[in-house]
C-alpha cells in the first residue's frame, strides 16, 4: 500500500535554526522557497507533471529512439571504417597503394582495385539493407500511439515520439508503456495494476504495481491540473531500483520500484492506468541497458581473420626469401655483369636497394594467395541465409500472421550453437 504522507523536513529545519514557532504558513513557504533552490540544482533531477517547457528548459531527451547504426551523412565514413577492419580488405588496400608505384609493380592496379570495390559494394549494400530494416523498426517504434492528458480536454491520442518528461498518459489494458512513469491512478479500487515485463526481464509472469494512496482518487480532469513535483535519481540502468519522492499540496511522499511503470512493460488485467512521465527516450532504464550498437562479430570471421594473418605471414616469408636470394644473386653472378647489363634509369644502382624492391614486388606477385573472394562468398550465403529464415514455413505463426525475421545478416551462423544455457527454473 501507498506510504503515509510525511511533514516537509524544510519547515522543521527553519525552525530549528531560529528557536522560535513559526506559523503554519510561514513553513510553507520556506519549503517552497527550498524546493525552487532545488529547482535550479541542474544534478538534481526534477520532474513537473503537466510543465513541458520545464522539460524542455532542462534538456531532458525527448522520446525518439534510435538503434541503427548509420545515418545518410555517415554511412559512407563509418561503413568504410568498420570494413577496413577486416584483416583481407586492409590488406587489399595496402596492396593497391603498393601497384600505384610503377618502380615496384608490373601488374595494373586495376587487378586490385575491382574485387576489392566489389567486395566493399556488396558488404556496404548488405550493412545498408540491415540499417533500413532497423530504423523502419525505430520509426515503428517511435510513430506507436499514446494518449496523453492535457489541458481541459480528454485524452489526446499522439506518437510515441511526442511524448516529453512531465506528461501524463493514459494506458489502456494490453498496452505498451511508452516511457518510465510514475504510476497516478488506475482503475482498481486500491490503486493497484498489473505489467509484463517480458521485454526487460523474460519474465511471463505478471508484477504488481500500486499508486498513492492520496493520488488515485483524482480522474482525468483533475489530472489535467495535476502539478506534483517529482525528485529522484538520475537516469541509470538498474531496472529493479528506484528511490524518488513526491512533493504535492504541501505532503511529501516516497517512490519506490513499486510506483514506477518502465517502458517496454505492458499493461495487463487493468483496464486503465494514468502515469506521469519521469524518464524517456534514451535516458529510460530500458534503453540505458540497450547501450551503444555494437559491431558484431562472429565466430568465422574471426576463424577467417586468423587463417588470413598465417597466410598473410606467409607471404611475407616468400617474399623475404625471395628478396634475400634477389640480393645474393646481385651480389654474385650479376656483378660481374655489369659492364655488359647496366643498371636501368630510375632503379637503385646497388643490390641492397634492388632486394628491397624485389620485396614489394613480390608481396604483389603472390597476392592470389589471400583469397579475398572468399568474403565475396561468404556475404552472399549469410543473405541467402536471411532469406530462408524468413521464407520459413515452419516458423510461421498464423495467428498473428507473423512469419520468422532475421534482423540481421551477419550473425546467421552463430544460431543453434549453444554451449551453456543459465536458468533459475526448475
Amino acid at each position: 500500500m501507498a506510504m503515509a504522507a510525511v511533514e516537509d523536513p524544510g519547515a522543521d529545519d527553519h525552525k530549528s535554526e531560529s528557536g522560535v514557532l513559526v506559523t503554519e504558513s510561514v513553513a510553507n513557504s520556506v519549503a517552497a522557497t527550498d524546493g525552487e533552490a532545488e529547482d535550479d540544482d541542474p544534478t538534481q533531477w526534477t520532474i513537473k507533471a503537466n510543465n513541458l517547457q520545464y522539460s524542455i528548459d532542462r534538456n531532458y531527451a525527448t522520446n525518439v529512439i534510435s538503434t541503427s547504426r548509420y545515418t545518410l551523412l555517415t554511412f559512407l565514413p563509418v561503413n568504410l571504417f568498420v570494413q577496413f577492419k577486416r584483416i583481407a580488405n586492409f590488406y587489399f588496400l595496402c596492396l593497391l597503394i603498393l601497384q600505384l608505384i610503377p618502380q615496384i609493380s608490373s601488374l595494373s592496379p586495376i587487378t586490385t582495385a575491382v574485387p576489392l570495390i566489389l567486395v566493399l559494394v556488396i558488404s556496404g549494400v548488405k550493412d545498408a539493407y540491415d540499417d533500413i530494416k532497423r530504423h523502419q523498426s525505430d520509426n515503428g517504434v517511435n510513430n506507436r500511439k499514446t494518449f496523453v492528458v492535457s489541458g481541459d480536454r480528454n485524452s489526446t491520442g499522439v506518437p510515441w515520439r511526442d511524448v516529453r518528461v512531465g506528461s501524463v498518459l493514459r494506458l489502456g489494458n494490453n498496452d505498451f508503456i511508452a516511457a518510465d512513469m510514475m504510476l497516478l491512478s488506475t482503475s482498481d479500487s486500491n490503486g493497484l495494476c498489473y505489467v509484463e515485463t517480458a521485454e526487460l526481464d523474460g519474465e511471463t509472469n505478471l508484477k504488481v504495481r500500486q499508486t498513492l494512496d492520496d493520488v488515485n482518487v483524482l480522474d482525468e480532469v483533475d489530472l489535467c491540473k495535476f502539478d506534483g513535483k517529482i525528485q529522484c535519481e538520475s537516469p541509470n540502468n538498474v531496472l529493479d531500483k528506484f528511490e524518488g519522492k513526491l512533493v504535492w499540496r504541501g505532503q511529501t511522499y516516497a517512490l519506490d520500484n513499486s510506483n514506477i511503470l518502465l517502458r517496454g512493460c505492458k499493461l495487463r488485467n487493468t483496464e486503465w492506468a494514468y502515469g506521469v512521465v519521469v524518464f524517456a527516450g534514451h535516458e529510460t532504464k530500458l534503453m540505458q541497458n540497450s547501450g551503444v550498437t555494437k559491431f558484431k562479430r562472429t565466430r568465422l570471421d574471426l576463424i577467417m581473420n586468423q587463417l588470413l594473418i598465417c597466410i598473410f605471414c606467409f607471404l611475407i616469408t616468400l617474399s623475404i626469401i625471395a628478396a634475400i636470394l634477389n640480393s645474393v644473386y646481385e651480389h654474385t653472378i650479376l656483378s660481374d655483369l655489369l659492364d655488359y647489363i647496366p643498371y636501368i634509369e630510375d632503379e637503385p644502382n646497388n643490390a641492397n636497394g634492388a632486394a628491397a624492391l624485389q620485396f614489394f614486388s613480390h608481396i604483389i606477385l603472390l597476392n592470389t594467395l589471400v583469397p579475398i573472394s572468399l568474403y565475396v562468398s561468404v556475404e552472399f550465403i549469410r543473405f541467402g541465409q536471411s532469406m530462408v529464415i524468413n521464407w520459413d514455413r515452419e516458423m510461421y505463426y498464423e495467428p498473428l500472421d507473423q512469419p520468422a525475421r532475421a534482423r540481421t545478416t551477419t550473425l546467421n551462423e552463430e544460431l543453434g550453437q549453444i554451449e551453456y544455457i543459465f536458468s533459475d527454473k526448475t
